[in-house]
């Protein structure tokens, strides 16, 4: 895994799935998706928003990152 093309592309995967669970996690929250977790909906839009912004952060970081 000596490819910096290989590594970039896993975390942009990642920040990508860690968006996309985030925005599941939201939309939980905001009532959109009528699921009970069992636990409070503020800690589900804490973490839906934390994982939601990190994800995009990352996926953005990497897109974007020159290749030197």
């Amino acid at each position: 895994m000596d490819n910096p093309n290989t590594k970039r592309t896993i975390f942009m995967i990642s920040g990508g799935m860690d968006a996309l669970l985030g925005a599941v996690a939201l939309l939980i929250y905001f009532g959109v998706l009528p699921i009970d977790l069992g636990i409070s909906r503020n800690i589900i839009g804490i973490i839906g928003g934390i994982l939601f912004v990190s994800g995009v952060a990352m996926f953005t970081y990497f897109f974007t990152k020159s290749e030197t």
